[in-house]
């Protein structure tokens, strides 16, 4: 089922993705995960996406980071990029979660995954969890990368892409179709949840 809109939006009406990169591990292999997910979104013509990368994130000890509050805010949806650590997501993605409230309420998400065996699927799990409790919409495909670290070449390219581009597709036809339709809703009767 295609669930994009029949024609092209307006350029001014993009859906505003903030793409949240979950794990600031030192190597971590996250930033090739968020490289091949931001080429997938870069053609879209309904997309328009920020990256917000954990590891650009100050210590709990400190103030909000600048600017971080304002580009959740200002998203319409959003796609969390996590690996999986001990059968859960790491705590910095959970740190940025925590540390925000409205900006999450009544706009999507979707999720993106990477690890070993489970390809990160438990820390998405839990993450569904998180996200309800915060008024959040999870969208029900992922795109997860089992043996991630085999999946891709050292280039950074995927060595099959056609699973993973079919996952995206999804995963992005739902998201758009739930990142508009809660725009709309905003933009009618503000949430008060």
């Amino acid at each position: 089922m295609d669930l994009t809109p029949a024609r092209p939006l307006p350029s001014d009406a993009a859906l505003k993705v903030a793409v949240i990169l979950g794990s600031n591990r030192e190597g971590r292999f996250g930033p090739v995960v968020a490289e091949w997910f931001l080429s997938r979104t870069a053609g879209h013509p309904d997309i328009e996406t920020d990256l917000i990368d954990t590891a650009d994130s100050e210590p709990p000890s400190v103030p909000r980071p600048v600017g971080i509050e304002a580009r959740l805010d200002r998203a319409d949806a959003f796609v969390v990029l996590t690996p999986e650590y001990n059968h859960s997501y790491p705590a910095p993605l959970k740190h940025l979660i925590d540390r925000h409230r409205t900006e999450w309420q009544a706009k999507p998400v979707a999720f993106v995954s990477y690890g070993g065996i489970s390809g990160g699927l438990r820390a998405v799990e839990h993450l569904r969890q998180v996200f309800a409790e915060l008024h959040v919409v999870s969208v029900r495909d992922t795109v997860s990368f089992h043996q991630a670290g085999t999946l891709f070449d050292d280039r950074g390219a995927l060595k099959d892409p056609a699973p993973a581009e079919a996952a995206a597709t999804r995963l992005l036809d739902q998201l758009l179709w739930w990142g508009l339709a809660l725009r709309e809703a905003r933009a009618r009767r503000p949430y008060g949840g």
